[in-house]
C-alpha cells in the first residue's frame, strides 16, 4: 500500500540509464534555473523604495542611479560566471572555485553559504508569492504561513517527481511572466511617451533632499542587489544541461542576464516615473499594474504570473542544493546519503532536506519577506566575492591567453561584491548577524563530518599483503537471550546450535517465581541446551544479561573463543501491530551493537497474522 501511494505521487522508478532523458533543453534550463533570478525583479527594485523612503517621496530619483549601478554589478557577474562555467565545467560554481583557488576552508565557507542560501531561495521566494496571492486577495492575509507552507510541500513533491516534469511546470509560469512584465513596461513607456502617465506623481531629477547621505545610498544600492540573487545558480547545475553542457549553460546564462536587466531597469523607472511607493498591503508591482493597467484582465495577468514564478522560483533552490550537497558528500564534508539518486534519478535526500529546513525558516520568520531577504542577500554575496577571488588568483596562477582581460572582469566584481558586504553588515548587521554564527556553525560540522569518514575509512582500510592465519582457530560461545518457551525460541535454538555446540540460553526474571516456572518448563521442553538464569530485583533485562555477556567474554578470551548473541526476534505482519507488544527485544539488540568484540545475529521469526 505504501509503495503505490508512493507510485502515484512521485511516479513509476526510472532505470539508471534513463539519465540521460534528465537533462534540461536550453528553454527548460532558462524556466528552472533562471526563475530565481528573474522573479527577484518582483522584490529587489520595492527594497531600493523601501530604503528611500526613510527621506520621503523627493528621494525616490536617487532610485535610477542606484539601478544603473545594480546593473554594472550584473554585467560583471554575468561576465565572471560564464568564465567560470568553461573553466569549471563540472558544476559546483563557487563552491569548486574557492575551494581550488583559495584552499578547502574558503571552498567550506562558499558552500556553507550556499547551502543557507538555497533554503533562503525557497523561503524568500515563497513568502513573496504568497504576498502576491494576499496582493491581489486581501482576505487571504492572516493565512500567510499556511499557503507558504503548503506551497513549499507541493514544490518538493513535484522536485521528487524528477527534474524534467519539474522544469516542464516552470516553463509556462516563467515565461508568461516575462511576457507579462513586457507588456506591462511596453504599456508604461508608451503611456510616458504620449503623456497619458501622471507628470506630477514623480521629484525631478536632482532634486536636493535633506537627509540623504551616502550611507542611506549605499545601503540602497545594497538592498537592491537582492535582485541578482540566483545569479549563481546555472554555474552550480552545469550538469543538468544537455551536451555540450557548458556552451549551452554559458547562453542560458548570458539570455537570463540580458532579461533581467531589462525588466529591472523597466520596473525602476515606471515605479520612479508613476511615484510609486512601498506599502506594507500592496507591493510595488501591484501598485504598478494598478496604476499602467487598472484592475483588469492584464493586472491579475500580472499578480498571477507573479505569485506562480515568485512561489515556482523556489525550484532553482531544488535544482542546486541537491547538487552542491552531492559535492560536498563526494569530498566526504557531508553525509554520503546525499549522493544517493531517488526512483526518479534526482538527489531525493538534498529535496526532501531542502524542502523540511524552509518550512521550518517559514514558520520561525512568520512568513515575512523583509526579515528573510536581507539574510538571502548576504548569503549569496558570500560566495559571489570568494569565487570571484578564487578565479583571480586562478588567472594571476594560470596566466591563460587574455588573461589580463578576465582578471579585470573579476577584480571589478570582486571589489563591488565585498563593498556589497561590507554595507550590509555595517547597515543591517541586527538583521544579518546570524550568518556569522550559521556559516562557521556549517564549517565546523562539515569538518567534524570528515574526521569522522577520515577516522572510519582508517579503522576499516584491510592491509591486502597480510595474510589471515586465525580464521579456522576460533570456537564460538552462542548466547540466546530468552524470555519464555516459544516457537520464536525453538527456531532459534535450532539456528544457534547449527553455529556452534556452545550454546546457553539465559534468562532474566524478576522473581525467584518466574525464575522457578522458567526452569521447570525448560527441563520439561528437553532442548539440550543448557538454561542460565537470572533473577533482577529492579525488573532490569539489560543490566544482568550485560554483566553475564561481560562475564563470558573474560572467559571465552581466555581459550580464543568468539561469543556470538543470536536474539529471537517475532515481526509483525502490519506495522502498526508491533505497537501492541513489548519492545524491549529492540531494546536489548540496539545495546548489544554497541558492545566490543561481541557477534550480534537476529533470527526473525514472521507471525501469520
Amino acid at each position: 500500500m505504501v509503495s503505490q501511494f508512493k507510485r502515484i505521487l512521485i511516479g513509476k522508478p526510472l532505470r539508471s540509464n534513463e539519465l540521460h532523458s534528465q537533462k534540461l533543453s536550453n528553454v527548460k534550463a532558462l524556466a528552472i534555473l533562471s526563475s530565481d533570478a528573474l522573479s527577484s525583479v518582483a522584490y529587489g527594485p520595492e527594497q531600493i523604495l523601501i530604503v528611500l523612503a526613510a527621506v520621503g517621496m523627493l528621494a525616490y530619483w536617487y532610485s535610477l542611479p542606484i539601478a544603473v549601478g545594480v546593473l554594472v554589478l550584473l554585467g560583471a557577474l554575468i561576465l565572471s560566471y560564464r568564465q567560470i562555467i568553461y573553466a569549471y565545467p563540472q558544476g559546483g560554481g563557487a563552491y569548486m572555485v574557492a575551494k581550488e583557488n583559495l584552499g578547502k576552508h574558503y571552498g567550506l565557507v562558499a558552500g556553507g553559504s550556499l547551502l543557507i542560501d538555497y533554503i533562503l531561495t525557497v523561503s524568500v521566494s515563497v513568502s513573496a508569492g504568497t504576498d502576491a496571492i494576499t496582493s491581489a486577495f486581501p482576505a487571504l492575509h492572516p493565512h500567510n504561513v499556511v499557503i507558504a507552507v503548503g506551497l513549499v510541500a507541493l514544490l518538493t513533491l513535484l522536485n521528487l517527481r524528477g527534474l524534467t516534469e519539474s522544469a516542464s511546470v516552470l516553463a509556462y509560469p516563467v515565461y508568461l511572466f516575462v511576457l507579462s512584465l513586457m507588456i506591462m513596461i511596453g504599456m508604461g513607456l508608451y503611456q510616458v511617451l504620449t503623456g497619458q502617465a501622471p507628470a506630477d506623481a514623480r521629484p525631478p531629477l536632482g532634486t536636493p533632499v535633506m537627509g540623504v547621505s551616502m550611507f542611506l545610498i549605499l545601503k540602497a544600492f545594497s538592498s537592491g542587489c537582492s535582485a541578482l540573487t540566483g545569479v549563481e545558480a546555472i554555474s552550480n547545475a552545469i550538469p543538468n544541461f544537455r551536451d555540450p553542457a557548458p556552451r549551452n549553460a554559458a547562453f542560458t546564462l548570458a539570455l537570463m542576464g540580458g532579461i533581467l536587466a531589462t525588466l529591472f531597469a523597466g520596473i525602476v523607472f515606471l515605479a520612479y516615473w508613476y511615484g510609486i511607493a512601498p506599502s506594507k498591503t500592496e507591493t510595488v508591482l501591484s501598485q504598478l499594474g494598478t496604476s499602467i493597467f487598472g484592475r483588469d484582465f492584464l493586472y491579475y495577468f500580472l499578480q498571477g504570473t507573479t505569485a506562480l514564478i515568485l512561489v515556482l522560483a523556489a525550484n532553482t533552490g531544488f535544482s542546486a542544493f541537491p547538487l552542491l550537497a552531492y559535492s560536498l558528500a563526494k569530498d566526504k564534508y557531508m553525509p554520503r546519503a546525499f549522493m544517493v539518486r531517488g526512483d526518479r534519478l534526482g538527489y531525493s535526500n538534498g529535496i526532501i532536506t531542502l524542502g523540511l529546513a524552509s518550512i521550518l525558516l517559514i514558520i520561525v520568520f512568520n512568513g515575512h519577506t523583509e526579515s528573510l531577504i536581507p539574510l538571502y542577500a548576504v548569503g549569496v554575496f558570500i560566495p559571489f566575492s570568494l569565487s570571484q577571488t578564487g578565479m583571480i588568483v586562478k588567472w594571476v596562477r594560470e596566466k591563460p591567453p587574455g588573461w589580463i582581460g578576465k582578471l579585470l572582469v573579476n577584480l571589478s566584481g570582486a571589489l563591488i561584491c565585498y563593498l556589497i558586504l561590507a554595507i550590509f553588515y555595517i547597515t543591517k548587521f541586527g538583521q544579518v548577524w546570524m550568518t556569522l554564527v550559521f556559516i562557521p556553525a556549517c564549517v565546523y560540522v562539515f569538518h567534524k563530518i570528515y574526521q569522522h569518514y577520515q577516522a572510519v575509512g582508517e579503522q576499516l582500510r584491510v592491509n591486502l599483503a597480510q595474510k589471515i592465519t586465525d580464521l579456522d582457530n576460533m570456537d564460538n560461545m552462542v548466547i540466546v537471550p530468552v524470555a519464555g518457551v516459544t516457537t520464536v525460541v525453538k527456531q532459534t535454538l535450532h539456528y544457534a546450535k547449527s553455529l556452534s555446540d556452545n550454546v546457553v540460553a539465559v534468562y532474566v526474571g524478576s522473581s525467584p517465581e518466574a525464575i522457578d516456572r522458567m526452569e521447570k518448563e525448560w527441563n520439561e521442553w528437553q532442548t539440550g541446551v543448557r538454561l542460565v538464569t537470572l533473577l533482577s530485583l529492579y525488573r532490569s533485562v539489560l543490566g544482568p544479561l550485560s554483566e553475564f555477556i561481560d562475564l563470558m567474554k573474560k572467559k571465552a578470551a581466555q581459550t580464543n573463543t568468539r561469543v556470538t548473541v543470536v536474539m529471537p526476534q517475532f515481526i509483525t505482519r502490519k506495522w502498526w501491530h508491533s505497537f501492541l507488544h513489548n519492545q524491549s527485544g529492540f531494546l536489548i539488540l540496539a545495546y548489544l551493537l554497541k558492545m566490543k568484540s561481541v557477534i550480534v545475529t537476529i533470527v526473525p521469526y514472521q507471525l501469520k497474522q
